[in-house]
């Protein structure tokens, strides 16, 4: 894994950015610490940071291949999958490879196929290829969206990097927020429309996409892959089989790698099924200071992992390490977090990811992860409470009116806000393909699908790449498979539903994999701090913004809302998904003041 940026010109010298180039290639140090580079002429400034993790000594970028005085120029985030399949097929068309780095066989493909070449990965990824005979820049990002690739047009040029920071380096790219820009903080947030990059005038290439800046100035952004509606003809034993198969196959090519590998192991099913697949010596995972003491069952949260965990360490014989994080560290965290994500993000749920991270990275550069499970295989509780199930709107987020509340009246008099949050989701409900055959309740169940992929997963994406990435920790999603996506997408859903249970499906198939305690164990989330103190110190961090005459959070927040945030703390309406309560929802405003600051946001 690494971190990319670069600049594309076709009117002016590429050239004369120099330093910034130097502040962009620093601002991705963390993602790439191992070492840099960079490729710079008239038309096309490229740039590097490494993690290394496959063939460490070769794969170096930007990877050039010339034929003349033509060349094309590499430079890409992520890692192959099918990348001896790749190097196997492409040797048999003509092709000689040098190493055994899976950069290689990428720019391999894209001399073979151009364009075409995003049809043939398996893979998380986005890269950038410079074609000076074609004198374009082809772009592309992985079909899941596990990437980041963001950009910006300024000036007639084309700006790009992994992260936004990188693109406010650059002194043509301003840290700017409109009224938009305000409404996704406040109705969206923590997540973000499909492309939209918040900051005005950055945007994001979406999952599924490649991208052509040509010498025209004119930038051509099209989708290369998107779910299709299928007939589903097999049995339910055969899904169990091909579900079975895909499983292990995702989680056996996400086990290659030169550097040591673990997994995140919460003692549920997905992670537990990654850390048994996998065949991983050394697991992680995440615990607070005094949670056992504080613990509180809810609905979402049923009970602890440390009994599971025990149960799966013990099962596979490995060797595990828990991580306690204290809840001033967790307080303090909040502040690195937002510099990791470049927007405010899920408070302590990325914080704790964040020191979680840190600790993991001291013992291992590669780890495997559970994430996506749920949103594939129907592991939500909104997936069966019909109320929500049936009602409009995004299912982890029914609070837009609540929300509405904490935006300035000038902002809603130029934004409906139920109208902007209503909008988002149609845009997907009606883009999701159907075979027009489907009854009601599976036409309800693709859609829901397609806004949790489209939009839940994605926060989940973004906080998985950002927060680990920020202490050099690659961390893969073996559940995030296009080929299982596809097949899931349409898998009736009383399949998935197997038992009436959530994930049944995946349980099912894992039936000898794991203990029976483990397998059928009711899903329990992320593990969230219950400690009070937390509570009280974001109170009273909050409170001292509140005394601040010049917060810039207020500028754009009504003060009175923030206010009665520390005396409703026991308002039972949730900001975001199934964690972020009141004590999250208050960090969240904190962080949002503290990324005011730090990036010298100007409300235009």
């Amino acid at each position: 894994m690494c971190g990319i940026a670069g600049l594309i010109d076709f009117t002016d010298d590429a050239r004369q950015y120099k330093e910034a180039y130097k502040k962009m290639l620093q601002s991705l140090s963390r993602r790439g610490p191992d070492e840099n580079g960079s490729y710079l002429t008239p038309k096309a400034c490229l740039l590097h940071a490494r993690l290394s993790v496959v063939d460490p000594e070769n794969g170096k970028q930007p990877m050039r291949e010339q034929a003349g005085e033509e060349e094309a120029v590499l430079i890409y985030n992520g890692e192959l999958y099918n990348a001896e399949d790749l190097r196997k097929e492409l040797r048999s068309l003509g092709h000689r490879f040098k190493e055994r780095s899976d950069t290689e066989v990428l720019l391999h493909t894209y001399l073979e196929w151009g364009e075409a070449c995003v049809e043939h990965l398996n893979g998380i990824f986005a890269f950038a290829v410079w074609d000076s005979k074609k004198q374009i820049l082809f772009a592309a990002r992985d079909r899941m969206g596990v990437k980041p690739f963001f950009y910006a047009l300024a000036g007639g040029k084309f700006i790009f990097a992994s992260e936004i920071k990188s693109l406010l380096c650059h002194p043509l790219v301003n840290a700017e927020i409109n009224a938009e820009s305000i409404a996704e903080l406040l109705l969206i947030g923590p997540g973000r429309t499909p492309g939209y990059g918040v900051f005005c005038g950055i945007d994001e290439l979406k999952p599924g996409h490649c991208a052509v800046f040509s010498q025209d100035g004119r930038l051509s952004v099209r989708p290369y892959w998107r779910l299709r509606a299928r007939d589903h003809k097999e049995s339910f034993d055969e899904t169990l089989e091909n579900v079975r198969f895909l499983v292990k196959d995702a989680i056996h090519r996400q086990t290659v790698s030169d550097v040591p590998l673990c997994a995140f192991l919460s003692g549920g099913l997905d992670s537990s099924a990654i850390s048994a697949l996998s065949g991983v010596s050394h697991t992680f995972s995440v615990e607070y200071a005094e949670n056992e003491k504080y613990f509180k069952k809810s609905l979402f949260q049923p009970d602890s992992d440390n009994a599971y965990i025990e149960k799966m360490t013990s099962f596979l014989g490995i060797e595990h390490t828990n991580v306690t994080l204290e809840t001033d560290e967790l307080v303090d965290a909040l502040f690195e977090a937002v510099e990791a994500r470049d927007l405010p993000g899920m408070a302590d749920v990325d914080s704790s990811l964040l020191l979680f991270c840190r600790e993991v990275k001291k013992y291992a550069t590669v780890a495997l992860s559970g994430e996506c499970a749920d949103e594939l295989f129907g592991g939500y509780p909104w997936y069966r409470d019909d109320k929500i199930l049936n009602r409009e709107g995004f299912p982890w987020s029914q609070s837009t009116a609540y929300r509405a509340t904490f935006g300035k009246d000038e902002l809603w008099n130029a934004i409906d806000p139920m109208a902007y949050v209503q909008n988002k989701y149609l845009g997907t409900v009606e883009s999701s393909e159907m075979l027009g055959t489907e009854p009601d309740k599976e036409r309800r169940m693709k859609q829901m699908f397609r806004l949790n992929t489209d939009w839940f997963m994605q926060t989940l994406l973004d906080r998985k790449d950002r927060m680990s990435m920020f202490s050099g920790l690659e961390v893969r999603v073996p559940f995030c498979d296009h080929r299982l996506t596809e097949y899931l997408y349409n898998t009736p859903w009383e399949m998935k539903n197997y038992q009436g249970r959530e994930k049944g499906l995946l349980r099912k198939a894992l039936e000898g994999v794991l203990p029976e305690e483990v397998l059928w164990r009711k899903k329990s989330p992320y593990p969230k701090t219950h400690h009070p103190d937390y509570l009280k110190k974001v109170s009273g961090l909050l409170s001292d913004i509140l005394a601040s005459p010049n917060a810039p959070v207020l500028s754009i927040v009504k003060r009175e809302e923030l206010e009665k945030l520390l005396v409703n703390t026991n308002n039972e309406t949730p900001w975001y998904g199934q964690l972020m309560t009141v004590p999250q929802t208050i960090a969240y405003f904190i962080q949002m003041n503290a990324w005011m600051e730090r990036y010298h946001v100007n409300v235009i």
